[in-house]
């Protein structure tokens, strides 16, 4: 099956402003002093450098440093289509002109490797979507859900007092609890009461209650 080939305009243009570029960035890069197949490593270092700043636009949403080297390889490319234009002597290449092409190297391995190894921002996460109410759902496809409620817990009733009788009393301090209220008896008088005995004897309430029942 054979295909026919398509000759774009665009493509065409940029195909012819790409070998112009590339010989007057050869020939720039060649009376700067430097020959042979460095003068030709100049060109490709430019275009390599003004690819991957334009990819590196096309493909990550913070691109600043990226427009930086797209417009240093494209002040580069420029100048040299301008330098070699008759705007400069060629036989005749300033200083400042030899340093900045000497130096070139250096800046677009340091511009390249920073488009290469820098890593893209991260994008934000998009927000889960909240689950659509019950009661906005479509009553005749959504699925009937019954809630079961727990039951309640009963409620609590108040403990019941402990009965003075059910109150355990030891014989030992039944015996000191006697002589305690015989002695109060005999200087008083009076019948010791429960408050007075649970003082005397250091018991709880109950237990002073159960000890003044069985001193009766």
């Amino acid at each position: 099956m054979s295909r026919t080939i398509r000759l774009d305009a665009v493509l065409i243009q940029a195909v012819i402003a790409g070998a112009l570029s590339f010989s007057h960035l050869h020939d720039l890069a060649e009376a700067a002093g430097q020959d042979g197949w460095k003068a030709w490593a100049y060109p490709i270092s430019v275009d390599l450098l003004l690819v991957a700043a334009w990819r590196r636009m096309r493909t990550h949403a913070d691109n600043r440093a990226a427009w930086s080297w797209f417009v240093i390889a494209l002040a580069a490319s420029l100048g040299a289509n301008i330098a070699t234009a008759g705007m400069l002597d060629l036989g005749d290449v300033p200083a400042w002109l030899r340093i900045l092409v000497a130096g070139w190297p250096a800046l677009a391995f340091l511009g390249g490797t920073l488009l290469a190894h820098t890593p893209a921002a991260p994008a934000d996460p998009e927000p889960a979507s909240a689950p659509e109410p019950l009661a906005a759902r479509d009553p005749e496809t959504a699925p009937d859900v019954t809630v079961e409620r727990a039951p309640e817990p009963a409620p609590q009733l108040p403990a019941a007092p402990t009965p003075v009788s059910a109150v355990a009393v030891p014989p030992a301090l039944l015996d000191h609890a006697r002589k305690v209220a015989d002695s109060h008896h005999a200087t008083t008088g009076n019948r010791i009461d429960p408050d007075t005995l649970r003082t005397r004897l250091g018991v709880p309430g109950p237990l002073a209650d159960a000890i003044a029942t069985q001193l009766v």
